[in-house]
């Protein structure tokens, strides 16, 4: 970063926050305090009217701020909450960048609204299972995504399957991005299968933009081939007997697993699930067993029957 984007972006710092210690400005950009005071003299001289308050750091006049954007209360905090659940789902690129952005919102909010967000923002939270997109090799793989995808470029990636772990080079035209049951997910015209594919961002080994174009003409959209996709799909109807202590338990992850609808009986719940893997419905469902029933269809029964047998056969061995 030349000195003077980095002066604009030490601008932008001190307008996210009431007071900047000189030490964050340093750490943010890796620069020694001398350097910092160095460019905060910089920014004075150029008629920016920075206060330095000795052992507190630096502040703005108030009222100095570009462009003149006025938030309210409930947008404040919406912004807080935005910032915590981009941080989790994204990837470590993305997630900078929004960072960035974010600071650049911050600097044109009133001292109050400042406040306010320092305040909120350490009492709230997002977890969520490791995110893979945060690993060094795959912290760039949605920014690349979005970048090809604005600018109609080929992508170039080490794609490793989800059954068979096998891993092969593929050439890709991307269609859309979207984010469902806790992963990102890929949408794309592979060169190598002549048709299109979903491909799960995480299980994306290396990934780079080509030089080369692609026409979008003939793709369809993403939201056009989703429906499609659904439209298609050949899925199985899955009912089970849920007692009623035991519902908690499945009332987070049901709804990632294809439910449709419930019955409320005398001593349990009736859900029914409508899903396109078999296999996949019914290892989620082994870890309640002992309490679920299935009550159709008979190939699901038989499936948990198998498992079963093979638990119970693994444990004594």
């Amino acid at each position: 970063m030349n000195r003077i984007d980095r002066l604009t972006a030490i601008l932008t710092q001190l307008q996210s926050k009431r007071v900047t210690k000189a030490q964050e400005i340093a750490d943010r950009f890796s620069i020694s305090l001398r350097t910092v005071y160095r460019d905060v003299r910089a920014l004075e001289e150029a008629g920016v009217p920075v206060i330095g308050e000795a052992g507190q750091g630096y502040s703005l006049v108030e009222g100095y701020r570009l462009p003149p954007v006025m938030f309210t209360q409930e947008e404040a905090q919406a912004m807080v909450v935005a910032e915590k659940i981009f941080e989790k789902l994204s990837d470590r690129s993305s997630s900078d960048h929004f960072h960035s952005a974010m600071l650049k919102i911050k600097s044109v909010l009133r001292s109050s609204e400042k406040d306010r967000i320092d305040q909120l923002s350490p009492l709230v939270a997002v977890f969520r299972n490791r995110n893979q997109l945060q690993l060094k090799g795959k912290d760039e793989h949605l920014r690349l995504i979005l970048d090809a995808l604005g600018a109609k470029k080929l992508l170039e990636m080490e794609y490793t399957t989800f059954d068979e772990e096998k891993t092969s080079t593929r050439t890709v035209e991307s269609v859309g991005v979207y984010y469902a049951f806790e992963q990102w997910y890929m949408i794309a015209w592979c060169r190598l299968r002549r048709d299109y594919r979903t491909f799960r961002l995480d299980r994306i080994q290396r990934l780079r933009v080509l030089e080369e174009s692609y026409s979008p003409t003939g793709h369809p959209t993403l939201k056009e081939y989703i429906d499609k996709v659904r439209a298609s799909e050949n899925l199985l109807q899955i009912v089970l007997a849920v007692p009623f202590p035991t519902e908690k338990y499945l009332r987070e992850q049901k709804y990632n697993q294809g439910f449709v609808m419930e019955k409320r009986m005398d001593d349990h719940v009736e859900m029914t699930f409508m899903t396109s893997h078999l296999e996949g419905f019914v290892r989620w469902l082994v870890c309640l067993a002992d309490q679920v029933r299935i009550l159709a269809p008979f190939e699901a029964k038989e499936r948990m029957k198998i498992l079963a047998e093979e638990i119970r056969s693994n444990s004594q061995g």
